[in-house]
């Protein structure tokens, strides 16, 4: 529907990070707190700090989830200022709808917190038979995210909070269609356009260049001839690879391995179901019970009579918000990793087979079992002995890397003058490059595409002491350190060596002066006589479609006068040049069918709850007296595209 949303998702998935509140399920205010209270605060919420220290703990931790979850994902993106200050943002609004919710007396009781830890069904499936939490795997869990149960659980009560918080807010917003419409409509509008385009180009014949013309432009702009700061560097790197490298497997250990790990290996047998699912509360009275049970049998009934129809039941009855819009269906899963009543049932049927009602933690299932995927047939070990030693290394590698790490980052501490001794200490090679500048080369791969690990580089201490840089994150598993073997700062280039680009730079500003000078006269003569311009053949555009035209050209004819078309407009390109648009008629939108529209006026909906959330929240940080001291960076390049 909203195509100009659909291709600015970058943008939008940006500014919800900074605007929308999220769940609180990453970050318990109770891990907040446990942080070391050093170094300066950079910012303050109803009177208490938050340290430099909190701000980098939680920047690190949210880049090592993201990463986990993300394997591919360019760590680049991480390491950006924007990223660490949207970071320090969140800390901020955690700690504003904490201290508001506290201040309001809005508790999130055990008896609640336990019904929303039920809805979460990777818990529901560490379940027992007899109801009871599986500890050690729930603290497995969440220890591979960082977290302590406290900590996790610290977190959904805050989320509680928050949403009692702004339900009041966000809960209460509506639209009217008829305010839907006036706002939406004119985004959708098009305009019926006709364009004259004055390019640079064609005025370069034009201008003439004398030497000194070149010589004042090259003096007056002495920036675009410099080149940019460079540094011959040396640099170390310890990741798993390099740790491999030093890895020899006894034989005994892979055979052992092998027999510990035989159904592993081999793989498991998979099924694929789909279920229908009727809620039943745990503690549910004995009517609720027998409702319930009478609803599942009434459904059983039904698609055993029509098998075919199964999908379509599920989508009309589940109650299983991810699964219900699938027709129920479950996907392929192996017996350990589905809830054990289901897969109990869904493994005993043959393809085909309906089954149930069976209970979980969630309420009451029908099952159907759709297909069956065998289990391979198990390898030998001689089959299985790459995959086995290349699993076993991984293993070992992890495990010495985790010893590594700190001897590497003390060492190159301790020692800063030199690599050489954490490369003589954990058998690393020293690399070396050169030109190396503040920002990654196109095409650079490992440390040298890290913009964390350049900028150490260049920061004072390494550039005039020439230290060791610090042991800097330059990936997942990878640390790396650096040092400046000679430094080139930047320097403006002789008038000798860049004489043709200076020509070229002031033919084309010459050129788009000329361009635009044109452009503005004619804009004068077509107002004055509008029979007289020569257009190109009338094109129409819009937000969603601009015909092959400039932006900036189609926001001009989109923000044209609506009441005084046909009418002209003039729009400077910059070094495009310069057009003139004629704005013939502006074309309505068609009118959207019921569905569209009733989308629509629930997409408003949103954007209005969203705009009052965040007015309520600029409240509460005046309330609180928020203040946030570090400095904001720059906007992220891909907002301004």
């Amino acid at each position: 529907m909203f195509e100009f949303v659909r291709k600015h998702n970058r943008v939008m998935q940006f500014l919800l990070v900074l605007l929308i509140f999220p769940s609180f399920v990453l970050f318990g205010l109770e891990g907040y707190n446990r942080y070391n209270e050093q170094g300066e605060a950079v910012a303050k919420v109803d009177g208490r700090e938050i340290k430099q220290s909190e701000w980098d703990e939680a920047h690190k931790k949210e880049v090592d989830r993201v990463r986990s979850q993300n394997p591919g994902l360019d760590a680049k993106m991480l390491d950006t200022p924007a990223f660490k200050y949207a970071m320090l943002e969140r800390i901020v609004r955690d700690r504003v709808i904490a201290a508001a919710a506290d201040k309001a007396h809005l508790t999130t009781t055990d008896q609640r917190l336990a019904r929303e830890l039920q809805k979460n069904e990777m818990i529901a499936s560490m379940r027992g038979p007899d109801g009871k939490l599986d500890m050690a795997r729930y603290r497995a869990l969440l220890g591979a995210q960082g977290m302590t149960p406290e900590m996790y659980e610290a977190g959904v009560r805050a989320d509680l909070s928050a949403r009692q918080l702004f339900a009041g807010v966000s809960g209460t917003s509506f639209a009217t269609p008829q305010q839907a419409a006036l706002s939406i409509n004119p985004f959708f509008e098009k305009r019926e356009v006709q364009v004259a385009r004055f390019a640079p180009a064609e005025f370069a014949s034009k201008v003439t260049i004398t030497d000194a013309d070149l010589d004042t432009f090259y003096k007056a702009n002495p920036s675009m001839f410099q080149t940019p700061e460079q540094a011959n560097i040396e640099y170390v790197v310890l990741d798993l690879e390099t740790v491999k490298k030093g890895i020899t497997l006894a034989e005994q250990d892979v055979k052992s391995y092998f027999e510990q790990n035989q159904k592993t290996v081999a793989g498991q047998e998979e099924r694929r179901a789909s279920h229908i699912l009727v809620p039943l509360a745990k503690g549910a009275s004995e009517a609720d019970r027998a409702k319930a049970k009478e609803k599942a049998d009434q459904l059983l009934a039904a698609v055993k009579k029509a098998p075919d129809s199964f999908a379509d039941v599920a989508k009309k009855e589940s109650k299983h918000e991810e699964t219900a819009a699938k027709g129920g269906d479950l996907d392929f899963f192996v017996k350990d990793a589905m809830l054990p009543a289901v897969a109990n049932l869904a493994f005993s049927l043959k393809k085909g087979e309906i089954g149930g009602p069976v209970e979980s933690e969630l309420g009451l299932h029908i099952v159907k079992l759709t297909d069956i995927k065998a289990a391979p047939k198990p390898k030998t070990f001689e089959e299985s002995r790459t995959e086995l030693e290349a699993t076993l290394k991984t293993q070992q590698a992890q495990r010495k890397f985790a010893e590594s790490a700190d001897a590497f980052s003390n060492t190159v501490y301790e020692q800063a003058d030199s690599l050489k001794p954490v490369a003589d200490k954990l058998k690393l090679e020293i690399r070396t490059a050169s030109g190396v500048r503040r920002t990654p080369a196109a095409g650079a791969t490992g440390p040298l595409a890290s913009e964390k690990f350049l900028n150490a580089l260049f920061a004072p201490d390494s550039v005039d002491k020439k230290r060791n840089t610090e042991a800097v994150e330059a990936g997942p598993s990878a640390l790396v350190s650096g040092r400046v073997a000679q430094y080139m700062p930047a320097r403006t280039l002789p008038f000798a060596e860049v004489k043709e680009q200076v020509r070229e730079k002031l033919v084309a500003a010459r050129s788009s002066e000329l361009a635009k000078k044109e452009g503005m006269a004619k804009l004068a003569a077509w107002k004055a006589a509008p029979a007289t311009a020569t257009l190109s053949p009338a094109v129409t555009l819009s937000r969603q479609d601009a015909a092959n035209q400039p932006q900036p050209l189609v926001e001009a004819a989109l923000r044209a006068d609506p009441g005084a078309l046909p009418g002209f407009v003039g729009v400077d390109l910059g070094a495009q040049g310069y057009a003139v648009v004629k704005v013939n008629k502006l074309v309505a939108r068609e009118n959207p069918t019921d569905e569209v529209a009733k989308q629509e006026r629930q997409q408003y909906s949103q954007w209005w709850a969203t705009a009052e959330g965040i007015a309520y929240y600029n409240l509460l940080k005046e309330r609180l007296k928020v203040t946030i001291k570090a400095p904001k960076p720059e906007m992220d390049p891909l907002l301004t595209k």
